[in-house]
């Protein structure tokens, strides 16, 4: 029964597998329906998505590879049970990305609405992420550790980085995509911003 045993302020192990696997998921989907728009985003996702647009590369894999580095910070900051957690999302999200287009399509996605719903699949999956002590890498990394260490909102750190990715689009993008990839990213970070706060949400 230790698989499923949990506590108040601490998770079970199927908690957290069911967890980071819906969160992935969501990302998944958040990620494929801005694609079909030829939307971008931030993080380390939006590098990943600058990448496919101007060399073609796959984007579950530039994904992948993008946030090797980032491990390391994790690990020595974050601790090594955050580390493989996301490690699994980040490989998850990445398959699931190079999966569902097979196994969904969009027809016709209004790019405002793909903007919108994108960006709070993503940030939902994020947050699911979140409260099972993982994230989708890169400088969700950086920012989960700036709020712990500083008590900086993780999801307005996010977005002033993010902000930086979008500026590099203008190399790749029309003003109005990269508008409504800002939008996108508001819409990913204040969902983060708005509902999660460890001083609300404990459970480890």
């Amino acid at each position: 029964m230790g698989f499923w045993a949990s506590t108040p302020d601490r998770h079970s192990v199927i908690e957290d597998v069911q967890g980071i696997v819906a969160g992935s998921m969501l990302a998944a989907l958040g990620v494929t329906m801005l694609s079909a728009a030829d939307l971008l985003i931030g993080g380390t996702a939006g590098l990943g998505f600058l990448l496919r647009y101007s060399m073609g590369l796959s984007f579950g894999l530039v994904f992948f590879l993008l946030n090797l580095p980032f491990y390391w910070i994790a690990y020595r900051r974050l601790g090594l049970a955050f580390t493989v957690k996301t490690f699994t999302a980040v490989a998850v999200t990445s398959l699931l990305t190079e999966i569902l287009p097979a196994l969904i399509s969009f027809e016709h996605v209004n790019p405002v609405a793909a903007a919108l719903f994108g960006g709070l699949l993503i940030g939902t999956g994020m947050l699911a992420l979140f409260r099972h002590r993982a994230s989708l890498g890169g400088f969700g990394i950086l920012a989960l550790y700036l709020q712990d260490r500083f008590g900086w909102r993780a999801g307005f750190v996010q977005l002033g980085l993010d902000l930086v990715v979008l500026a590099l689009s203008f190399l790749v993008a029309s003003p109005v995509v990269i508008a409504l990839s800002v939008l996108a990213a508001a819409t990913l970070n204040l969902t983060l911003a708005i509902n999660h706060r460890t001083d609300r949400y404990v459970v480890r």
